[in-house]
């Protein structure tokens, strides 16, 4: 169910993945909607497969680079609710790549409807000092080249 959506308007920068997310009952509130905090849990999820699919093991990347990413800002815009066992598929891609940052727009979606857009700000910094660090070259290089669509479960 994964899928890669790539627009050549910039290079890298419109590199797009789909990652299916089921609700579960812990995912909801006491009306049986999805809780709103749960949205930033369902695009982190996707925000590390997608990276998983471009080649980015976080793991590796702090023990070999001492580099780690952590959210910097988020922004939710909520329209529609999704209920207990939706398959709800999170589409997201990089709108804007920086020297030590990654700007993500990612979208909710059940079927054709749209249920929610995020904005999410995430940094590179030194996991010792959590200061801003230079994202490294190879990651960079995997950000613009984007998921392997081999892995595609389509």
């Amino acid at each position: 169910m994964r899928r890669m959506n790539m627009s050549t308007s910039q290079p890298g920068a419109e590199i797009g993945y789909t990652w299916p997310i089921r609700v579960y009952y812990e995912d909801t509130d006491a009306g049986g909607i999805v809780f709103f905090a749960n949205y930033l849990r369902f695009f982190e999820r996707a925000r590390t497969e997608w990276l998983r699919a471009c080649g980015v093991d976080q793991h590796r990347l702090a023990a070999q680079s001492d580099a780690i990413f952590i959210v910097r800002s988020t922004a939710v815009d909520y329209r529609a609710p999704a209920r207990l066992d939706d398959i709800v598929k999170i589409v997201s891609r990089i709108e804007r790549l920086g020297r030590a940052s990654v700007d993500f727009v990612q979208e909710a979606w059940r079927e054709d409807t749209l249920l929610a857009t995020g904005s999410v700000r995430v940094g590179c910094v030194d996991r010792a000092t959590l200061r801003p660090a230079g994202i490294p070259p190879s990651i960079l290089a995997a950000l613009r080249r984007g998921p392997d669509v081999s892995e595609s479960a389509d």
